[in-house]
């Protein structure tokens, strides 16, 4: 590449960007982890982290991103020479990598069900429950192969494309897409007969549930929903011009995925109390509860498939952040082709990934330390690299970078710029250690 792609505007960055934070974080684990405990209270706590901890590191992200104009390993030589801070980049393409191996997987499981809710067969067959049909979906090798690859084509299809062709378009589409769906069945949730309950959990604490137990998992929820310590905003941020304000960029991520996260549980927990489930489901709330629930709802054959098109928008998002940080360290300064080297990144992570496809049915003997391939590469990137990534980059903007630097490339007043110095140098930091190793003893 001759010169390097940016984005076209400010707002197809923050499309970008809170694509990439949007994802399952926000939409499948968010409304299992709030149900699991207490709601409301998980919720105050999760939003105070959002913006005490995790968004002073995405920040910081924006920072060295914009500042270095290069991708994340480049970013990092070029504005420390000759120091090893450009692992951190390589380590976080390494990290984005292998989640994307098994997060494909999780993609494949949303495209067979749209699938099957296209033509109005997302129900169990005679003898079976939700729960054996989800099954039976995860344990079909070429299935779940298939549904891998074809979600791993449709990333690759947008990253090649190029940032402005490709990644901002595909944003400004699904992001706007993605708050209409959820109005459609946040209404449709809201105007079924006992409803409130579900309203009521969500935003009236019940302060019994506030534990330090719930404290860490909110913390751990915050810090991985925005997609920080993989270096995948570093690079967004590199096609980011000078002129931006990266101060209120961050705020506005931060804060559009609270907004995703709230409606994803008032779709979610109004129709569940009001069909008379509980909201202490676990993983499986999305895949086998609100079929069930849409089921007993006059069209929720229709809202169903809206409900699997707006997963799969969310999830498309992220992904194609998680190609793009390869693709751009891949290509550097080179005129390399794009479209080349997203069809190989694409295809090796596919490759990497089928282990994770089929440790639920053919390989689900195979284990690592106790823990599913699946689990085991899940385990190894949010609990070991991401906080690893992130206490590096807090480090490397809140200690590295002079203040003269960091002030001048935040741009904002005084008490904002020494209130987000306080948090990159002492609270992130300490919060993430305590996420890393609660992630290490716990699990």
């Amino acid at each position: 590449m001759s010169s390097r792609d940016q984005f076209a505007s400010k707002i197809g960055f923050v499309l970008a960007a809170a694509g990439s934070a949007v994802g399952l974080g926000a939409i499948w684990k968010f409304p299992y982890m709030a149900g699991d405990n207490g709601g409301s209270v998980f919720i105050l706590l999760y939003i105070a982290c959002i913006f005490l901890i995790s968004m002073p590191v995405l920040i910081a992200e924006f920072m060295i991103g914009r500042r270095g104009q290069k991708d994340a390993v480049t970013s990092f030589k070029e504005q420390a020479p000759g120091k090893p801070w450009y692992l951190v980049g390589y380590m976080g393409m390494i990290m984005a990598s292998l989640i994307l191996s098994f997060y494909s997987v999780v993609g494949g499981w949303i495209l067979s069900y749209l699938s099957r809710s296209l033509v109005f067969q997302a129900s169990p067959g005679e003898g079976e429950t939700f729960e054996t049909m989800f099954g039976s979906i995860i344990t079909s090798p070429w299935e779940m192969i298939l549904a891998q690859g074809a979600f791993i084509l449709i990333t690759i299809l947008i990253v090649q494309a190029g940032v402005k062709s490709g990644i901002e378009r595909a944003s400004k589409i699904m992001m706007p897409a993605l708050f209409i769906f959820f109005i459609i069945l946040v209404v449709r949730s809201l105007t079924l007969d006992g409803a409130m309950e579900g309203v009521r959990f969500m935003f009236v604490p019940d302060w019994s549930h506030l534990t330090w137990e719930t404290v860490l998992l909110a913390l751990g929820q915050a810090f991985f929903t925005l997609s920080v310590g993989v270096s995948v905003m570093i690079t967004y941020a590199s096609y980011l011009g000078k002129t931006e304000k990266i101060g209120s960029a961050g705020v506005n991520v931060a804060v559009m995925n609270i907004i995703i996260s709230l409606l994803a549980g008032l779709v979610i927990f109004p129709a569940v109390f009001a069909l008379g489930y509980t909201p202490d489901q676990g993983p499986g709330l999305a895949f086998i509860i609100i079929p069930a629930v849409f089921e007993q709802l006059p069209l929720g054959g229709f809202f169903l498939i809206v409900f699997f098109v707006l997963l799969l928008f969310a999830t498309l998002t992220s992904s194609i952040s998680m190609l793009e940080i390869v693709v751009s360290i891949a290509i550097g300064d080179r005129r390399a082709s794009r479209v080349r080297i997203a069809w190989i990144g694409g295809l090796l992570i596919f490759i990497a990934g089928i282990p994770s496809a089929l440790s639920f049915g053919i390989w689900s003997d195979f284990t690592i330390f106790g823990k599913s391939f699946f689990d085991a590469v899940d385990f190894l990137t949010n609990n070991i690299g991401m906080p690893i990534g992130a206490f590096f980059i807090a480090l490397f903007a809140g200690y590295y970078y002079t203040t003269d630097i960091s002030k001048r490339e935040l741009d904002t007043s005084p008490f904002l710029y020494y209130t987000w110095l306080t948090l990159i140098r002492v609270v992130s930091p300490i919060a993430i250690v305590i996420i890393f190793v609660r992630g290490i003893w716990f699990n």
